[in-house]
């Protein structure tokens, strides 16, 4: 009737359906924090109100355990390999970056654990409060937001597929299931409740725009290829007979959306709100993971469906990276806040990291994996020692507050100083190990691209250095304020985050060459 044909069940039955093989081994640090986040929620609706944070953090180390146990088991075999109808590679950067995020993962879960256990901690939960007394919703209150293990393991489940995602439908998918979670994530803050959801707010707007623009590429680059795989889109570009203003569009569309997340200039607006709203302990997440998810896309798309056109986008990326080191380091001298500092610090080494990814070259490739690890470890440990830093508002993060902090606590004065030593590159810190690795590979291609990202390199972070010892020199040469801030306890799981962070610094600076030959094994895609 009007021209269509109606299938009688026995057609249907014999269309031939070819589901996609599936190696779930390598898939398994996916599917175990999924699977996990899933029964967090659970958990969350089911399990006795007094055992849920006990419960929830088990859960969450757990999983990130065997996570972490999988991947080293995969990389222990050397799998190299496409699996899910060639929509995700398991391959040398993506073990290595999901083992980077399995580990950061739980570093940056004992900060969480320790402020989201800690009765009328910083978060503050946006579950129903129960019906009842005033007595009861206050206790519900101070309980706090067990919902903060579930949301953190979607991230890093999203994270992993990110940076496995072999296709650009699949990068979308994973962009959004590990972004959906850090909005609601920056909004958990309990003494700054308004500075938190505003925060929370822009990061979520800002990101739908940045979104809207790598789906909307991921569309002209389809329509160039005729395909949303990397391997597809880098033999239609090597192939193309035809005009490639589709392809030069979808790729600036797509590299707005990544950019986005690397907070690279000019889509970083956001990066200062967000990490001075959010909690402290989110954001030292954030600051850690998000970059290694992001700067993992972003070199596949670089080097797996681009590398063809380098010569073309090279100038623009390399503008653009120009750009971040620049503004990142300027605007980190006017800085009055410890976390917007630390937010444009992320900014300029988001600048640095795009040095070593311009190289387009194995040395490139491995030298920012590497620093991605030496980062996050730093950048977590700087965080976690804000967070002991307190008043009668909370964490005491304006810099006037810090003003003598040397003599009223030494050592949480001397390990900070030594974080700020390792952000500005001083020698036996990751910081110099992971700036020389990078800057090495862009001046060992020898064009004129890279020399010029090193000489703006060298040059932002002498300017960088400066408010970095500004804060080493606040702290044990200036005068205590009258009212100063009180230096908590540590706690337990607080004492361990900050331990692997300075330990990782410190060892990752004397003796790098374990991770480095690691990331140099790691750095060979497959397509």
């Amino acid at each position: 009737m009007n021209g269509f044909t109606i299938a009688t069940p026995a057609q249907v039955l014999a269309i031939d359906v070819r589901l996609p093989d599936l190696d779930y081994a390598a898939m398994a640090p996916m599917l175990v924090l999924f699977g996990a986040a899933c029964l967090g929620v659970l958990v969350d609706a089911f399990a006795p109100r007094q055992s849920r944070h006990t419960i929830q953090f088990a859960l969450s180390f757990i999983a990130l355990t065997v996570a972490l146990l999988a991947v080293i088991r995969e990389a222990r075999v050397g799998s190299r390999e496409l699996t899910a109808d060639v929509a995700l590679a398991i391959d040398g950067p993506t073990l290595f970056l999901q083992g980077t995020l399995a580990v950061l993962g739980i570093v940056a879960l004992l900060l969480v654990g320790e402020r989201a256990l800690e009765k009328g901690g910083p978060f503050v939960s946006q579950a129903a409060i129960p019906v009842g007394s005033e007595a009861d919703r206050r206790q519900a209150r101070e309980e706090g937001a067990t919902e903060v293990f579930p949301l953190t393991l979607f991230a890093l489940s999203g994270m992993m597929l990110f940076v496995a995602a072999n296709d650009l439908l699949t990068m979308f998918v994973a962009l959004e299931v590990f972004s959906l979670p850090l909005y609601l994530l920056c909004a958990l803050a309990r003494r700054r409740r308004l500075v938190s959801q505003e925060a929370a707010l822009k990061y979520f707007l800002l990101g739908a725009f940045a979104s809207a623009f790598f789906i909307f590429g991921m569309a002209l680059l389809y329509g160039f290829a005729g395909t949303v795989s990397f391997g597809g889109i880098h033999d239609a570009a090597l192939l193309a007979t035809t005009s490639p203003l589709l392809l030069f569009t979808g790729l600036a569309m797509v590299a707005v959306g990544l950019l986005f997340k690397i907070a690279a200039v000019p889509f970083h607006v956001w990066t200062p709100d967000v990490y001075q709203g959010a909690p402290t302990s989110v954001t030292a997440f954030m600051a850690a993971c998000t970059k290694v998810a992001a700067f993992g896309g972003l070199l596949r798309v670089l080097y797996v469906a681009f590398d063809r056109a380098r010569w073309d986008i090279e100038p623009v990326i390399g503008t653009i990276a120009i750009l971040t080191m620049l503004v990142g380091a300027i605007l980190a001298v006017t800085q009055t806040d410890i976390k917007r500092l630390l937010a444009y610090s992320s900014i300029a080494n988001a600048g640095y990291l795009l040095v070593g990814a311009l190289a387009f070259s194995k040395e490139g490739l491995s030298s920012a994996m590497f620093y991605l690890a030496a980062y996050g470890f730093t950048v977590i440990a700087a965080f976690a020692v804000i967070t002991l830093v307190r008043d009668d508002d909370g964490e005491a993060t304006h810099l006037s507050r810090w003003a003598g902090l040397g003599r009223e606590a030494p050592l949480v004065a001397g390990v900070f100083t030594f974080l700020m030593l390792a952000f500005a590159g001083i020698p036996l810190t990751s910081g110099f190990t992971s700036k020389f690795a990078v800057f090495g590979a862009a001046l060992g291609v020898g064009e004129a691209w890279p020399v010029a990202l090193v000489i703006v390199g060298v040059v932002t972070s002498m300017i960088l250095a400066f408010p970095y010892l500004r804060v080493v020199v606040m702290m044990w040469l200036s005068e205590p304020a009258e009212q100063s801030p009180t230096v908590a306890i540590p706690g337990a799981f607080t004492s361990a985050a900050l331990m692997v962070g300075v330990l990782a610094t410190l060892l990752l600076g004397v003796f790098p060459s374990p991770v480095l030959d690691l990331a140099d094994r790691a750095a060979e895609f497959i397509r």
